[in-house]
Protein backbone atom coordinates (compact mmCIF):
# COMPACT_ATOMS: atom_id res chain seq x y z
CA UNK A 1 0.00 0.00 0.00
CA UNK A 2 1.49 3.64 -1.02
CA UNK A 3 -0.03 6.71 0.35
CA UNK A 4 1.53 10.11 0.82
CA UNK A 5 0.91 10.24 4.42
CA UNK A 6 2.49 13.57 6.54
CA UNK A 7 2.63 12.99 10.21
CA UNK A 8 -0.37 13.86 12.30
CA UNK A 9 -0.83 17.54 12.72
CA UNK A 10 2.26 18.30 10.30
CA UNK A 11 1.84 19.95 7.18
CA UNK A 12 1.57 18.44 3.88
CA UNK A 13 5.08 18.00 1.30
CA UNK A 14 4.86 19.66 -1.75
CA UNK A 15 7.56 17.85 -3.41
CA UNK A 16 5.83 15.47 -5.64
CA UNK A 17 8.97 13.48 -5.96
CA UNK A 18 8.02 12.00 -2.35
CA UNK A 19 5.58 8.96 -1.41
CA UNK A 20 5.29 7.27 1.71
CA UNK A 21 4.21 3.25 1.86
CA UNK A 22 2.97 1.89 4.53
CA UNK A 23 3.13 -1.68 5.80
CA UNK A 24 0.31 -4.01 5.62
CA UNK A 25 0.56 -4.33 9.59
CA UNK A 26 1.26 -0.98 10.86
CA UNK A 27 2.24 0.57 13.75
CA UNK A 28 0.00 3.05 15.80
CA UNK A 29 1.29 6.17 17.89
CA UNK A 30 5.01 5.31 18.38
CA UNK A 31 7.50 6.41 20.96
CA UNK A 32 10.12 5.81 19.03
CA UNK A 33 11.32 6.44 15.57
CA UNK A 34 14.15 4.96 13.68
CA UNK A 35 14.94 6.72 10.74
CA UNK A 36 17.13 5.55 7.87
CA UNK A 37 18.31 6.78 4.58
CA UNK A 38 19.10 3.51 2.33
CA UNK A 39 20.67 3.60 -0.95
CA UNK A 40 20.62 0.34 -2.79
CA UNK A 41 20.45 -2.16 0.44
CA UNK A 42 18.68 -4.94 -0.87
CA UNK A 43 21.22 -7.69 0.75
CA UNK A 44 21.02 -6.22 4.71
CA UNK A 45 17.61 -4.71 4.60
CA UNK A 46 15.76 -7.66 5.61
CA UNK A 47 17.84 -8.53 8.58
CA UNK A 48 18.05 -5.04 9.05
CA UNK A 49 14.51 -4.49 9.92
CA UNK A 50 14.27 -7.60 12.11
CA UNK A 51 17.22 -6.35 14.38
CA UNK A 52 14.81 -3.14 15.04
CA UNK A 53 12.25 -5.62 16.04
CA UNK A 54 14.45 -7.02 17.83
CA UNK A 55 15.62 -3.85 19.67
CA UNK A 56 12.50 -2.54 20.32
CA UNK A 57 11.28 -5.48 21.90
CA UNK A 58 14.74 -5.83 24.15
CA UNK A 59 13.67 -2.18 25.38
CA UNK A 60 10.29 -2.47 26.01
CA UNK A 61 9.22 0.49 23.48
CA UNK A 62 6.83 0.71 20.73
CA UNK A 63 8.46 2.27 18.00
CA UNK A 64 8.17 2.56 14.46
CA UNK A 65 10.66 2.03 11.61
CA UNK A 66 10.93 4.60 8.89
CA UNK A 67 13.33 4.06 6.03
CA UNK A 68 14.21 6.78 3.68
CA UNK A 69 14.58 4.98 0.45
CA UNK A 70 16.09 6.56 -3.34
CA UNK A 71 17.78 3.24 -4.68
CA UNK A 72 16.46 1.17 -7.34
CA UNK A 73 17.01 -2.42 -6.15
CA UNK A 74 14.45 -4.04 -4.11
CA UNK A 75 15.12 -1.97 -0.61
CA UNK A 76 11.59 -1.31 -0.56
CA UNK A 77 10.02 -4.32 -1.31
CA UNK A 78 11.68 -6.01 1.33
CA UNK A 79 11.36 -3.11 3.69
CA UNK A 80 8.07 -3.11 3.92
CA UNK A 81 8.08 -6.91 4.08
CA UNK A 82 9.76 -6.29 7.21
CA UNK A 83 6.58 -4.03 8.59
CA UNK A 84 8.87 -0.70 7.99
CA UNK A 85 7.53 2.17 6.39
CA UNK A 86 9.39 3.52 3.40
CA UNK A 87 9.59 6.74 2.31
CA UNK A 88 10.87 6.92 -1.22
CA UNK A 89 12.95 9.90 -2.40
CA UNK A 90 15.86 11.08 -5.15
CA UNK A 91 18.79 10.47 -4.47
CA UNK A 92 19.96 13.82 -2.70
CA UNK A 93 22.23 13.21 -0.05
CA UNK A 94 22.19 11.94 3.76
CA UNK A 95 21.39 15.09 5.00
CA UNK A 96 18.70 15.85 2.69
CA UNK A 97 17.12 12.05 3.89
CA UNK A 98 16.57 13.34 7.13
CA UNK A 99 15.12 16.28 5.69
CA UNK A 100 12.93 14.81 3.78
CA UNK A 101 11.78 12.55 6.46
CA UNK A 102 11.02 15.19 9.05
CA UNK A 103 6.94 15.43 8.30
CA UNK A 104 6.59 11.97 8.15
CA UNK A 105 8.37 10.75 11.87
CA UNK A 106 5.58 10.06 14.53
CA UNK A 107 7.52 9.26 17.38
CA UNK A 108 9.00 11.65 20.43
CA UNK A 109 12.18 10.54 19.75
CA UNK A 110 14.33 9.40 16.72
CA UNK A 111 17.33 7.19 16.39
CA UNK A 112 19.11 7.75 13.10
CA UNK A 113 21.66 5.38 11.71
CA UNK A 114 22.82 3.09 8.73
CA UNK A 115 20.62 -0.07 7.33
CA UNK A 116 23.77 -2.15 6.25
CA UNK A 117 24.38 -3.72 9.69
CA UNK A 118 27.53 -2.26 11.16
CA UNK A 119 25.54 -0.28 13.54
CA UNK A 120 24.00 -2.75 15.77
CA UNK A 121 20.39 -2.18 16.04
CA UNK A 122 19.51 -4.81 18.43
CA UNK A 123 21.12 -2.65 21.31
CA UNK A 124 18.52 0.03 21.28
CA UNK A 125 17.85 -0.43 24.74
CA UNK A 126 20.90 2.33 26.13
CA UNK A 127 19.32 4.70 23.86
CA UNK A 128 15.72 4.13 25.08
CA UNK A 129 17.12 4.52 28.69
CA UNK A 130 18.83 7.96 28.05
CA UNK A 131 15.73 9.21 26.64
CA UNK A 132 13.49 8.60 29.69
CA UNK A 133 16.55 9.65 31.64
CA UNK A 134 15.60 13.47 30.36
CA UNK A 135 18.25 13.60 27.52
CA UNK A 136 17.67 15.23 23.91
CA UNK A 137 20.66 14.24 21.91
CA UNK A 138 22.18 10.57 22.47
CA UNK A 139 25.42 10.28 20.52
CA UNK A 140 26.69 6.73 20.13
CA UNK A 141 30.35 6.21 20.65
CA UNK A 142 32.10 2.93 18.58
CA UNK A 143 35.78 3.86 20.84
CA UNK A 144 33.40 3.76 24.06
CA UNK A 145 32.12 0.11 22.86
CA UNK A 146 33.11 -2.34 20.24
CA UNK A 147 34.94 -2.56 17.17
CA UNK A 148 34.48 -5.41 15.43
CA UNK A 149 37.92 -6.07 13.50
CA UNK A 150 38.09 -5.09 9.87
CA UNK A 151 35.00 -2.95 10.16
CA UNK A 152 36.79 0.58 10.28
CA UNK A 153 39.63 1.42 8.14
CA UNK A 154 42.73 2.08 9.61
CA UNK A 155 43.26 5.34 8.49
CA UNK A 156 39.68 6.29 9.68
CA UNK A 157 39.97 4.42 13.35
CA UNK A 158 43.52 6.33 13.93
CA UNK A 159 43.73 9.41 12.03
CA UNK A 160 40.47 10.97 10.80
CA UNK A 161 37.89 10.02 13.19
CA UNK A 162 39.75 10.89 16.53
CA UNK A 163 41.59 13.67 14.69
CA UNK A 164 38.36 15.67 13.21
CA UNK A 165 36.69 14.66 16.93
CA UNK A 166 39.48 16.47 18.43
CA UNK A 167 39.28 19.41 16.64
CA UNK A 168 35.97 20.21 17.15
CA UNK A 169 35.81 19.23 21.14
CA UNK A 170 38.86 22.15 21.07
CA UNK A 171 36.70 24.61 18.71
CA UNK A 172 33.27 23.91 21.26
CA UNK A 173 35.26 23.10 24.38
CA UNK A 174 32.40 19.71 24.29
CA UNK A 175 33.59 16.40 25.24
CA UNK A 176 32.79 14.09 22.50
CA UNK A 177 34.33 10.91 21.80
CA UNK A 178 33.40 9.97 18.15
CA UNK A 179 31.83 12.55 16.16
CA UNK A 180 31.42 10.47 12.85
CA UNK A 181 29.35 7.69 14.69
CA UNK A 182 26.53 7.03 12.08
CA UNK A 183 23.83 5.85 15.28
CA UNK A 184 22.50 8.33 17.11
CA UNK A 185 19.41 9.58 18.73
CA UNK A 186 17.38 12.46 18.87
CA UNK A 187 14.33 14.30 20.81
CA UNK A 188 11.58 14.82 17.73
CA UNK A 189 10.91 18.64 18.83
CA UNK A 190 14.92 18.92 19.10
CA UNK A 191 15.41 17.89 15.50
CA UNK A 192 12.41 19.68 14.04
CA UNK A 193 14.19 23.35 15.93
CA UNK A 194 17.43 22.01 14.39
CA UNK A 195 16.59 22.81 10.88
CA UNK A 196 19.24 20.70 9.31
CA UNK A 197 20.59 22.41 6.70
CA UNK A 198 23.57 20.19 4.82
CA UNK A 199 22.47 18.33 2.04
CA UNK A 200 25.38 15.73 2.29
CA UNK A 201 27.71 13.63 4.63
CA UNK A 202 28.34 17.01 6.85
CA UNK A 203 24.62 16.62 8.55
CA UNK A 204 26.78 14.74 11.09
CA UNK A 205 28.90 17.62 12.28
CA UNK A 206 25.93 19.95 11.57
CA UNK A 207 23.60 18.19 14.54
CA UNK A 208 26.52 17.49 16.81
CA UNK A 209 27.53 21.60 16.40
CA UNK A 210 23.46 22.86 16.88
CA UNK A 211 23.40 20.27 19.59
CA UNK A 212 26.38 22.59 21.56
CA UNK A 213 24.73 25.51 20.26
CA UNK A 214 21.33 24.79 21.56
CA UNK A 215 22.67 23.37 24.57
CA UNK A 216 20.80 20.40 24.75
CA UNK A 217 20.71 17.42 27.03
CA UNK A 218 23.31 14.81 25.76
CA UNK A 219 24.62 11.99 26.70
CA UNK A 220 27.07 9.44 24.88
CA UNK A 221 26.37 5.66 25.05
CA UNK A 222 28.44 2.64 23.71
CA UNK A 223 27.48 0.76 20.80
CA UNK A 224 28.69 -2.54 18.64
CA UNK A 225 30.14 -1.57 15.32
CA UNK A 226 30.46 -4.69 13.43
CA UNK A 227 32.19 -4.98 9.54
CA UNK A 228 30.27 -4.72 6.18
CA UNK A 229 28.78 -8.45 4.94
CA UNK A 230 30.23 -10.47 2.66
CA UNK A 231 29.69 -8.92 -0.78
CA UNK A 232 28.71 -5.49 0.02
CA UNK A 233 31.03 -2.21 -0.59
CA UNK A 234 30.45 0.98 2.09
CA UNK A 235 29.75 3.97 0.45
CA UNK A 236 33.04 5.18 0.33
CA UNK A 237 34.14 2.67 -1.40
CA UNK A 238 31.48 2.39 -4.19
CA UNK A 239 32.57 6.48 -4.70
CA UNK A 240 36.49 6.07 -4.98
CA UNK A 241 39.15 6.65 -2.74
CA UNK A 242 39.22 10.22 -2.58
CA UNK A 243 35.53 9.67 -0.80
CA UNK A 244 36.78 10.07 2.70
CA UNK A 245 38.98 12.83 2.22
CA UNK A 246 36.40 14.95 0.66
CA UNK A 247 33.57 13.66 3.79
CA UNK A 248 36.11 14.68 5.73
CA UNK A 249 36.82 18.52 4.53
CA UNK A 250 33.01 19.12 4.45
CA UNK A 251 32.71 18.08 7.95
CA UNK A 252 35.67 20.42 8.95
CA UNK A 253 33.60 23.13 6.69
CA UNK A 254 30.59 23.08 9.03
CA UNK A 255 32.90 22.74 12.23
CA UNK A 256 34.82 25.80 11.25
CA UNK A 257 31.34 27.70 10.20
CA UNK A 258 29.47 27.23 12.99
CA UNK A 259 32.35 27.70 15.40
CA UNK A 260 33.51 31.21 13.63
CA UNK A 261 33.63 32.91 16.87
CA UNK A 262 36.48 30.13 18.05
CA UNK A 263 38.69 31.66 15.60
CA UNK A 264 37.36 35.98 16.02
CA UNK A 265 36.41 36.39 19.48
CA UNK A 266 39.09 35.81 22.07
CA UNK A 267 41.81 35.90 19.70
CA UNK A 268 40.37 39.30 18.91
CA UNK A 269 40.28 40.37 22.53
CA UNK A 270 43.77 39.42 22.77
CA UNK A 271 44.72 41.62 19.70
CA UNK A 272 42.72 44.67 21.07
CA UNK A 273 44.60 43.90 24.34
CA UNK A 274 48.33 43.84 23.39
CA UNK A 275 47.48 46.16 20.44
CA UNK A 276 45.77 49.18 22.89
CA UNK A 277 49.01 48.83 25.44
CA UNK A 278 51.52 48.73 22.31
CA UNK A 279 49.75 51.57 20.73
CA UNK A 280 48.20 54.33 23.40
CA UNK A 281 51.07 54.62 25.73
CA UNK A 282 53.13 55.92 23.13
CA UNK A 283 50.18 58.79 22.55
CA UNK A 284 52.17 61.80 23.90
CA UNK A 285 55.85 60.39 22.81
CA UNK A 286 58.17 57.94 22.03
CA UNK A 287 59.28 55.99 25.63
CA UNK A 288 62.55 53.89 26.27
CA UNK A 289 62.53 50.84 28.02
CA UNK A 290 65.81 49.74 29.20
CA UNK A 291 67.79 49.28 25.44
CA UNK A 292 64.29 49.37 23.67
CA UNK A 293 63.20 52.60 22.19
CA UNK A 294 59.10 52.81 21.07
CA UNK A 295 58.86 54.84 18.89
CA UNK A 296 56.15 55.55 15.73
CA UNK A 297 56.69 52.06 13.99
CA UNK A 298 55.83 50.67 17.20
CA UNK A 299 53.26 52.99 17.64
CA UNK A 300 51.72 51.76 14.10
CA UNK A 301 52.07 48.07 14.79
CA UNK A 302 49.62 48.39 18.13
CA UNK A 303 47.45 50.18 15.82
CA UNK A 304 47.16 47.19 13.38
CA UNK A 305 46.71 45.02 15.78
CA UNK A 306 44.29 46.87 17.99
CA UNK A 307 42.11 47.50 14.80
CA UNK A 308 41.93 44.37 13.77
CA UNK A 309 41.64 42.91 17.35
CA UNK A 310 38.31 45.59 17.35
CA UNK A 311 37.10 44.10 13.88
CA UNK A 312 37.42 40.47 15.03
CA UNK A 313 35.36 40.63 18.27
CA UNK A 314 32.79 42.41 16.54
CA UNK A 315 32.55 39.90 13.97
CA UNK A 316 32.54 37.08 16.59
CA UNK A 317 29.66 38.29 18.52
CA UNK A 318 27.81 38.12 15.29
CA UNK A 319 28.61 34.79 14.60
CA UNK A 320 26.98 33.71 18.20
CA UNK A 321 24.23 35.76 17.53
CA UNK A 322 24.14 33.97 13.93
CA UNK A 323 24.21 30.40 16.10
CA UNK A 324 21.97 31.73 19.03
CA UNK A 325 19.31 29.21 19.38
CA UNK A 326 18.29 30.19 22.93
CA UNK A 327 18.10 33.70 23.05
CA UNK A 328 20.58 34.17 25.91
CA UNK A 329 23.60 35.47 23.50
CA UNK A 330 21.41 38.11 21.70
CA UNK A 331 19.80 38.98 24.92
CA UNK A 332 23.75 39.55 26.52
CA UNK A 333 24.59 41.21 23.56
CA UNK A 334 21.92 43.42 23.64
CA UNK A 335 22.24 44.40 27.00
CA UNK A 336 26.09 45.53 26.53
CA UNK A 337 25.12 47.49 22.84
CA UNK A 338 22.29 49.10 23.64
CA UNK A 339 21.40 51.60 20.88
CA UNK A 340 21.53 54.64 22.87
CA UNK A 341 24.28 53.99 24.69
CA UNK A 342 26.78 52.32 22.09
CA UNK A 343 25.99 54.89 19.70
CA UNK A 344 26.40 57.88 21.91
CA UNK A 345 30.37 56.04 23.29
CA UNK A 346 31.19 55.18 19.80
CA UNK A 347 30.45 59.23 18.52
CA UNK A 348 32.27 59.88 22.01
CA UNK A 349 35.43 58.52 20.60
CA UNK A 350 35.33 59.36 17.71
CA UNK A 351 35.28 62.76 18.49
CA UNK A 352 37.93 62.77 20.66
CA UNK A 353 39.87 60.69 18.01
CA UNK A 354 38.76 63.65 15.16
CA UNK A 355 40.52 66.26 17.57
CA UNK A 356 44.15 64.54 18.22
CA UNK A 357 43.95 64.50 14.54
CA UNK A 358 42.71 67.92 14.03
CA UNK A 359 45.42 68.75 15.91
CA UNK A 360 47.85 67.63 13.48
CA UNK A 361 46.11 68.08 10.52
CA UNK A 362 46.15 72.11 11.37
CA UNK A 363 49.99 71.58 12.13
CA UNK A 364 50.05 69.90 8.55
CA UNK A 365 48.50 73.22 6.79
CA UNK A 366 50.90 75.72 9.33
CA UNK A 367 53.82 73.69 7.72
CA UNK A 368 52.57 74.51 4.35
CA UNK A 369 50.89 70.53 3.10
CA UNK A 370 53.93 69.13 5.28
CA UNK A 371 53.91 66.56 8.61
CA UNK A 372 56.50 67.18 10.73
CA UNK A 373 59.33 64.68 9.93
CA UNK A 374 61.02 64.28 13.34
CA UNK A 375 59.85 60.75 14.58
CA UNK A 376 60.30 62.08 18.23
CA UNK A 377 57.71 64.93 17.32
CA UNK A 378 54.47 64.29 19.82
CA UNK A 379 52.32 65.84 17.45
CA UNK A 380 52.62 62.83 14.97
CA UNK A 381 52.07 60.55 17.89
CA UNK A 382 48.88 62.27 18.99
CA UNK A 383 47.43 62.31 15.10
CA UNK A 384 47.76 58.46 15.31
CA UNK A 385 46.39 57.98 18.07
CA UNK A 386 43.40 60.46 17.05
CA UNK A 387 42.94 58.17 13.33
CA UNK A 388 42.90 54.99 15.43
CA UNK A 389 40.16 56.64 17.46
CA UNK A 390 38.08 57.50 14.59
CA UNK A 391 38.37 54.38 13.44
CA UNK A 392 37.41 52.20 16.86
CA UNK A 393 34.32 54.64 16.82
CA UNK A 394 33.25 54.21 13.33
CA UNK A 395 33.25 50.38 13.87
CA UNK A 396 31.60 50.29 16.88
CA UNK A 397 28.40 52.40 15.29
CA UNK A 398 28.48 49.87 12.32
CA UNK A 399 28.98 47.15 14.43
CA UNK A 400 25.62 48.18 16.55
CA UNK A 401 23.65 49.10 13.38
CA UNK A 402 24.70 45.55 11.99
CA UNK A 403 24.15 44.20 15.39
CA UNK A 404 20.48 45.32 15.81
CA UNK A 405 19.69 44.55 12.12
CA UNK A 406 21.17 41.13 12.54
CA UNK A 407 19.28 40.20 15.69
CA UNK A 408 16.24 41.56 14.06
CA UNK A 409 16.62 39.60 11.00
CA UNK A 410 17.49 35.96 13.20
CA UNK A 411 14.37 36.90 15.75
CA UNK A 412 12.57 37.06 12.29
CA UNK A 413 13.69 33.77 10.86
Amino acid sequence: MTALVPQRGGPAPHDPEISLALPTSDVEDPELSIVIPALNEELTISDFVAWCHEGMQKASVRGEILIVDSGKDRTMELALAGGARVLKTPKRGLGRAYQDALPFIRGKYVVMGDCDCTYDFRELAPFVEKFHGGAEFVMGSRFRGYIEPGSMPPLHRYFGTPLTTWILNVIFSSHFSDIHCGMRGISKDALARMDIRSQSWEYASEMVLKSVHMRLRTEEVPIRFLKDREGRLSHHKRSGWFSPWHAAWINLRAMFVYGADFFLFKPGILLFAVGSLLALPLSFGPITLGPVQLSLHWMLLGMTLALLGLQCIYMGILSKVFFDYTGDETAKWFRRFSYTRAVVLSGLVFSIGFVCAALLLRMYFRMGLRLPEAENDPMNYLGFTGLMLMSAGFMSFTFTLILHATAFAVRKR
